[in-house]
């Protein structure tokens, strides 16, 4: 038996092997709780949609600004995760064939960042992109990289924030409400490459 989410007992139950195992209206059942197994599709979605869902669920980052394509997670028709694809960054990184995930924010639903990742790098590959890139912190394990190809392609240095002579950036910025929501330590950048 293969483990998945279950809307009742939040993946801790088990799928069934075969229909003989419990069939509720087409859909299995666990048989641990006897509750519907979730069913996850993968959805477009517009920038504002993705910021909203970035803006209210991501622990440590802000939303950004623009994106090539977004795509979003739900289970059982509710959004539980998304993905924003932008131009890299980092300047050297822009070869125009060098795409970078600049957010990904789940509720925690198992494989949810796979299958997001998996999505985005796909869609990538079809849009004639070559490498897709995207960093962590240090102090995250990059677990779901790993198992969507991902490889580690080096480190950068933390900081306090940008520093540029036409004025204050995010970090310096005055807010309204809240203090900026961005990280300061090192982050790992990942790579995955197509090959032509």
């Amino acid at each position: 038996m293969t483990p998945v989410g279950c809307t009742l007992c939040q993946g801790r139950g088990w799928l069934p092997d075969g229909p003989e195992d419990g069939m509720v209206s087409g859909r299995q059942t666990c048989p641990e709780c006897n509750g519907l197994v979730a069913q996850f599709d993968i959805v477009p979605l517009t920038l504002a949609q993705a910021r909203r869902y970035v803006a209210e669920h991501h622990r440590h980052n802000e939303a950004p600004i623009g994106h090539r394509f977004s795509i979003g997670l739900e289970r059982d028709g509710v959004l539980v995760g998304v993905v924003i694809a932008g131009h890299p960054v980092a300047r050297r990184a822009d070869d125009g064939r060098t795409l970078e995930l600049v957010r990904l924010t789940t509720e925690g639903d198992r494989n949810a960042c796979s299958r997001l990742y998996g999505a985005a790098c796909r869609a990538a590959a079809a849009m004639g992109y070559r490498r897709v890139i995207t960093y962590t912190l240090v102090s995250e394990p990059g677990s779901s990289l790993r198992a969507s190809g991902f490889l580690q392609d080096g480190t950068t240095a933390g900081h306090e924030g940008w520093v540029h002579t036409s004025g204050p950036r995010a970090m310096q910025m005055p807010r309204l409400f809240d203090p900026p929501n961005m990280p300061t330590e090192a982050k790992v950048r990942w790579v995955r490459e197509f090959v032509p």
